[in-house]
């Protein structure tokens, strides 16, 4: 099987070193990009999924984080959602520990919320102090477990990527396709046609050729499916600018703007910032002077303006090609799922790879989890924008008018009326992430579970003032974010 790649950057690189890795003979795996192309680059904060990734490729942490200048990831601070002047964190973990299968959530109601929900979450406290540690694999207690992803300089992981996937034998073309030819019955692409006139021939065609979609919409025609109606930022505004001294962050903040949020996600040697917005709610000269007001240090760049769309392909594999990453679908980086998602893909289709022809079963399959996996992303999404009490400008007050996808609006109300969140076998972001952004940004619920409600709340209040210090006294024993780097001691090295 000869799998064809078209475009580097991240989501092709990803490919190609995922490919080469877990497929091995079974495919002879070529890349194709022009350096006239460059990376989009949206966000560089991920999911706790990209460990299982790159543990599967046989990537060292130290050396990745060394190579990418990360940092390390808790989860998501939320500022100005739910009203301006509130925060929440969304944690890579859980609220405490369920007793038999009630929800901590319900006591923690049951007892009168104590105290803030994130005081009973070992990420939150980790990430409100600027502490980290690695997961302790014995540990058996549900309240400290807690996952951890990374935020690194996008810029340095396609190359970092790139040499993972040549020394396991991937192969990289670099060349200006400027045609397709496809085979006269099937319609399948047959080969690439560059400007040199080379013909790159393949059996699969991978199309990671971003927003530009040269081949699952180019040359395919393969339909889109717009919701900018529910996630009408279409915009974003991208300025970096250099690290303060000291003080290094475990996660990415997330500040709710006039006319949609700025992001801010700390690395080692400077900050990334930006401000994803609606452009029919604000221009782009103003977004540019609003992210620049926002920064902590000097900026490093010019703004630079990105343009995109919310939503996805009706079908991400038509024929014999697959899309992954921006030619398959855009979901703005609210909540770092763009490297997540082009992951999925890479995983689906690993264990979907064909074994000679392309079974259509295979095919399909690969379209449902594919949607599954958006179609949930963009109702998580959605909720934190119509979560709000917030009515200061014409963007949040047309958020909060606006009408939401039945699934979503079905999960709020079983939220409300019983405390539960819907459960689903497939799809990202489980309980805890729901229940952070619920109750986040005030929707609380008007009933709870039976067994939680017979509770005394005495009794409940005296336990939960012990699981808070207990947390607390495990947090105050780890080693500061910068230690656990390294960056101090390098720190000390250059002086």
């Amino acid at each position: 099987m000869r799998t064809v790649i078209l475009g580097g950057g991240t989501a092709g690189w990803m490919t190609a070193a995922g490919l080469a890795r877990l497929l091995g003979r079974e495919t002879e795996v070529t890349l194709v990009e022009s350096a006239e192309i460059g990376i989009v680059g949206v966000g560089e904060a991920t999911l706790p999924h990209i460990r299982a990734f790159n543990q599967r490729l046989g990537i060292d942490e130290a050396a990745f984080m060394a190579e990418t200048l990360g940092t390390f990831k808790l989860g998501i601070d939320f500022h100005d959602f739910g009203a301006i002047g509130e925060a929440y964190i969304h944690p890579f973990g859980s609220f405490g520990a369920p007793i038999g299968d009630v929800g901590f959530h319900h006591y923690w109601l049951r007892a009168g919320a104590p105290a803030p929900l994130e005081r009973f979450s070992l990420p939150c406290l980790m990430a409100r102090a600027a502490r980290f540690a690695h997961p302790d694999p014995t540990e058996t207690a549900d309240h400290a477990g807690y996952g951890y992803a990374y935020q690194f300089d996008a810029t340095r992981f396609a190359p970092f990527l790139r040499a993972r996937a040549e020394a396991d034998g991937a192969v990289r073309i670099e060349g200006r396709v400027v045609g397709v030819e496809r085979h006269g019955e099937s319609g399948d692409v047959a080969a690439l046609i560059l400007a040199d006139g080379r013909r790159v021939v393949g059996d699969l065609f991978v199309d990671c050729s971003g927003f530009a979609a040269r081949l699952i919409e180019g040359a395919l025609a393969a339909p889109w499916e717009d919701w900018s109606r529910w996630l009408p930022c279409d915009r974003a505004v991208a300025l970096p600018c250099t690290a303060p001294a000291g003080r290094v962050e475990p996660y990415t903040r997330a500040t709710a703007m006039a006319a949609g949020w700025r992001w801010r996600i700390p690395l080692q040697h400077r900050v990334g910032n930006g401000y994803v917005y609606s452009s029919a709610h604000l221009a782009d000269e103003a977004a540019a002077d609003a992210i620049a007001a926002a920064l902590d240090g000097p900026a490093l760049a010019e703004p630079r303006l990105l343009r995109f769309r919310a939503g996805r392909r009706r079908a991400s594999w038509v024929g014999n090609v697959v899309s992954v990453g921006l030619a398959s679908g855009f979901l703005e980086p609210l909540e770092s799922t763009s490297l997540y998602l082009a992951q999925m893909a890479i995983t689906e289709l690993v264990e979907l790879f064909p074994d000679g022809a392309i079974d259509p079963r295979d095919r399909a399959e690969f379209n449902v989890r594919v949607d599954h996996e958006y179609d949930r992303i963009r109702d998580f999404l959605i909720l934190h924008y119509t979560a709000t009490r917030r009515d200061d400008s014409d963007f949040w007050r047309d958020m909060r008018a606006l009408t939401l996808p039945d699934t979503l609006a079905e999960r709020i109300e079983l939220w409300r009326a019983t405390g539960r969140v819907a459960q689903y076998s497939h799809g990202l972001f489980l309980e805890p992430s729901w229940i952070a952004v619920l109750i986040g940004q005030g929707i609380l619920p008007h009933g709870i579970d039976p067994r939680a409600a017979a509770a005394d709340p005495a009794r409940l209040g005296r336990a939960m003032a012990a699981l808070d210090a207990d947390l607390a006294a495990r947090v105050a024993a780890m080693p500061d974010h910068a230690a656990a780097l390294g960056l101090h001691a390098r720190a000390a090295d250059a002086a």
